[in-house]
């Protein structure tokens, strides 16, 4: 045998293998930290950034919301500002008229035709605001609701058929649109 090949066997066992300087053999704790940053978020990375994204959602749907609530009140507010002016476009006629009448009075000799000029003026009125959706009601006769009628006052009903029933009115109740806006005041027989 040659004497390289020639080794005790105490020395044989003593022979280590070369080892590079930066190239150490992986250990089972790196190949764990090799796999977790290879597969990718972890399920609580997840429900962070889901719990973020949801946050976000919020915040913006109640900034929304926020705009929503200033923008219609502006727009009530504007509404209000403006809600009769259909109707005070539709009553200058009428005003105009009126002046008119009051300067035809001022010189008119015939009184039946003030009485006429002012007679045509209130219809004109009247019928625009029936367009409108004003309407007189009819309480004389009708039996008595406090719903829609006021009562002043009772007295003595004439006959049997008016007890309980409206025998006078004082003032005239009106109805918009299907809706009391003033009640009628009325006397009630007894």
């Amino acid at each position: 045998m040659s004497k390289a090949t020639e080794q005790h066997p105490q020395e044989q066992e003593n022979i280590q293998p070369e080892h590079h300087e930066g190239l150490e053999a992986p250990t089972p704790e790196h190949e764990e930290e090799q796999i977790g940053e290879t597969e990718g978020p972890t399920a609580e990375d997840k429900g962070v950034s889901e719990l973020d994204e949801l946050k976000d959602k919020f915040l913006r749907l109640q900034a929304e919301f926020d705009n929503f609530r200033r923008r219609t009140s502006k727009e009530r507010l504007e509404l209000f500002k403006t809600a009769n002016q259909e109707l005070m476009v539709a009553l200058i006629p009428v005003l105009d008229d009126l002046e008119r009448a009051q300067a035809a009075m001022k010189d008119a000799q015939d009184v039946n035709a003030v009485r006429e000029g002012v007679e045509l003026i209130f219809a004109k009125f009247l019928g625009l605001l029936q367009q409108k959706g004003l309407k007189p009601m009819d309480a004389v006769g009708q039996p008595f609701d406090a719903d829609i009628h006021e009562a002043i006052t009772q007295i003595p009903a004439p006959n049997e058929d008016m007890k309980g029933k409206v025998i006078d009115q004082v003032e005239k109740g009106y109805y918009l649109n299907e809706k009391v806006v003033r009640f009628a005041k009325v006397v009630i027989g007894a």
